[in-house]
């Protein structure tokens, strides 16, 4: 049971409506306004749904992640690499959960166009999000 939303902010509808956020018995709930009725659909089962979509797409990317790290460590030594590999290996999403992401990364991520739409029942539709420019170009 979830005591936050995640994704407070960048979660719309398919109508392209942003979708509201409610804790009710302790529990959050992203409310999507289906034709007057508002769904309350359960939070975590959301953002599990994205956190899975992140996962996924780090997972397919991980060499990218780490140099990219590397390089904004200014750091390129075999020991730092191995820690940031197994930092990525050992990512999980339970822990996620409970941490929460800090408001001021939920704002930088709607900033520059980070946005989830979902259906009435809270399944995922599509994930927007910025892309990474490559500088080798």
């Amino acid at each position: 049971m979830a005591q936050q939303a995640l994704f407070e902010g960048v979660i719309y509808d398919d109508y392209e409506n942003q979708v509201e956020t409610r804790v009710i018995g302790g529990e959050a709930f992203y409310v999507v306004d289906d034709d007057g009725f508002l769904r309350h659909v359960e939070a975590e089962s959301i953002d599990r749904q994205i956190l899975a979509v992140f996962m996924d797409q780090l997972q397919q990317n991980k060499e990218l992640a780490v140099d990219q790290t590397l390089r904004m460590m200014g750091k390129d030594d075999l020991f730092t690499k191995a820690a940031i590999d197994a930092s990525i290996r050992s990512i999980n999403i339970d822990d996620i959960l409970r941490q929460g992401i800090p408001q001021q990364a939920r704002d930088m991520m709607a900033m520059v166009g980070f946005r989830v739409i979902i259906n009435i029942h809270g399944e995922i539709l599509r994930v927007d999000q910025p892309t990474i420019e490559d500088d080798d170009q």
